[in-house]
């Protein structure tokens, strides 16, 4: 269909809004609460552009275009009211910006400059909100929040969570669990997704920048960091180079300024999270146990089937997630190894993901008073640090991590996108059930763009059948089915909260937009296939160091020794009572 575009004839797709008929057209309309991919809700009125033969403003993220409608995106009137709408805004909105997290990357504070809001117009009617420092995982400040709904959307319709809402009426609307309660009381997860889509800094993580600082000034701690595997291809975002940029060498460097006595790579531990859980997969599959089996890497994923289904926690795998595996190997055999009392040692973990503070404090992920990791740091947080100190990450000459906790296979660094826990495991189990390697494996539909995803592949004389879900919504739908009895024969199921996987996950560098996410999503998963492609060892199981630790610490997979360190042992719910 035809339409006019700031006086210029355009081509209209049918069922297109104005908001994406500009966007596609090279314009820019600005927006607070609009997402890509979920219902428009109109809720900001940034967007509100002028129509001929209209007598109000209408939202461009809401309005399809119509058979010759006259669009005028930045009128003189339509540019007022949003400067307007930034001026009401500002009006109630703290100003603490020189203090605040978000400074410098705030939507709000972006629109001000851009709009010229240089003063106060409207008389400030601050609200005094009590903070909710509650969660491990999230920290939540109401006096900054603009109410423009976008946590509250991503949190209901892409993860199926919906632990925050709108509640109270008028002025006294807030977002808030439910009972305006705090957050480790509701159903959220942790899993940061609400962060990364808020505008301002109303959401953020809980930051352990502090507790890192101070371990690294103190001279009696022995500091050690692990880095995911997704940080080396999205941490290059923070210094304004190309999304799916590999610094994994770089990042070492980095790391080692910054003071750390050793650097890990936590790749070698999804290598060994690979040989438990392929082991307990065989296990489960030749003498009997719950089938399929669900992954255990994903903490917000452990933490949903807790709280919706926990009848099904015995499908549940007992290994503990990569984090957690190498923050217990470095504080009992790497201690030993290296003469060091465990008690000194201050272990750090790099992850894309907020969840995994929560993960960290868990009481089950600590032995003899002694936590596994003490501190997790954001992609975010640690961009902060870097240039706290002043340093210049692309400058830096590359260097490798500590062995023999720096090992990896490429499969280890397929853990940081959606399917790549599943190829990794996949390539484990064949050798186990037939003794022999797979060939060069890709299971090209485990990495699809799809929320589910099915795969069957051949083990010798067994035919291995697992799925994939992206997303907890997704995750939802196939607990669902398989509840149901639709999914009879399945043998493992990888969920991955964040879709997209750890590449996509809460704590990583934020977008602007929706296609912007989209794109950095498709960019770091391909980054990390690619060093898959390029890799000389690609199969967890010929890892020689995680070998060696074998030979001296665990004795073999499944082991008392594993299972003391390496698993977690959750109680089956107590059957109900007729």
């Amino acid at each position: 269909m035809l339409a006019t575009l700031n006086g210029r004839a355009v081509e209209a797709h049918a069922g297109e809004s104005i908001l994406d008929l500009a966007r596609r057209e090279g314009l820019d309309i600005p927006t607070l609460c609009h997402l890509k991919g979920l219902s428009p809700s109109g809720a900001c009125r940034m967007c509100v552009v002028e129509l001929d033969g209209r007598p109000g403003l209408v939202t461009a993220c809401s309005q399809q275009v119509q058979e010759g409608m006259a669009i005028h995106t930045h009128s003189p009137r339509a540019v007022e009211a949003r400067k307007t709408i930034v001026e009401l805004l500002l009006a109630n909105h703290p100003d603490d910006c020189l203090y605040c997290v978000r400074s410098g990357d705030c939507r709000l504070q972006e629109l001000a400059q851009t709009h010229g809001v240089r003063r106060r117009r409207w008389p400030a009617g601050m609200r005094h909100h009590r903070l909710d420092v509650s969660s491990p995982a999230i920290g939540r400040n109401p006096d900054k929040c603009i109410l423009c709904g976008a946590c509250v959307r991503v949190c209901e319709e892409r993860m199926g969570v919906g632990a925050i809402d709108f509640t109270g009426r008028g002025s006294s609307t807030v977002v808030a669990p439910a009972f305006l309660g705090d957050l480790n009381l509701s159903t959220c997860v942790g899993c940061g997704q609400c962060i990364a889509v808020c505008p301002t800094g109303a959401l953020r993580e809980q930051s352990h920048l502090d507790r890192v600082v101070a371990a690294l000034e103190d001279p009696e701690q022995v500091v050690v960091v692990q880095h995911a595997p997704a940080v080396s291809v999205s941490l290059a975002e923070e210094f304004g180079l190309p999304a799916g940029t590999d610094l994994n060498p770089q990042l070492v460097a980095a790391l080692r300024r910054l003071g750390f006595h050793y650097v890990f790579d936590t790749a070698f531990a999804a290598d060994l999270t690979v040989r438990e859980e392929a082991a307990e997969l065989v296990q489960r599959i030749t003498h009997g146990g719950p089938l399929p089996l669900f992954t255990s890497c994903s903490p917000a994923w452990v933490r949903w089937l807790e709280q919706e289904r926990p009848e099904l926690l015995p499908h549940l795998s007992t290994c503990k997630s990569p984090q957690q595996m190498m923050g217990a190997v470095v504080k009992s055999a790497f201690a030993r190894m290296k003469g060091l009392d465990p008690a000194r040692i201050f272990s750090v973990s790099i992850m894309p993901c907020t969840a995994k503070k929560a993960e960290a404090a868990r009481p089950e992920h600590a032995r003899e008073g002694l936590a596994d990791v003490d501190a997790v740091l954001t992609v975010r947080e640690l961009a902060r640090l870097l240039r706290q100190r002043g340093i210049r990450l692309t400058e830096l000459k590359p260097d490798h991590a500590d062995l023999p906790l720096g090992m990896r296979s490429t499969a280890g660094k397929l853990f940081g996108a959606s399917g790549g826990v599943t190829e990794a495991a996949l390539r484990t189990a064949h050798f186990l059930i037939t003794g022999e390697d797979p060939p060069p494996m890709r299971v090209e539909v485990l990495h699809g763009t799809e929320g589910l995803r099915f795969a069957t592949v051949q083990a010798g004389i067994l035919q291995l059948r697992v799925a994939v879900a992206s997303g907890l919504l997704q995750a939802r739908k196939l607990v669902d089915e398989i509840q149901q009895g639709l999914h009879p024969h399945l043998h493992m199921v990888e969920v991955m909260s964040c879709p997209g996987g750890c590449v996509a996950g809460g704590g990583q560098p934020l977008s602007r937009d929706g296609d912007d996410a989209e794109r950095r999503r498709a960019v770091r998963h391909a980054a990390l296939l690619r060093v898959d492609d390029e890799g000389m060892l690609r199969r967890p199981h010929r890892n020689w160091a995680v070998g060696e630790l074998y030979r001296d610490e665990l004795g073999e997979p499944l082991s008392q020794r594993a299972h003391e360190l390496l698993h977690v042992h959750r109680e089956r719910p107590r059957e109900v009572e007729a």
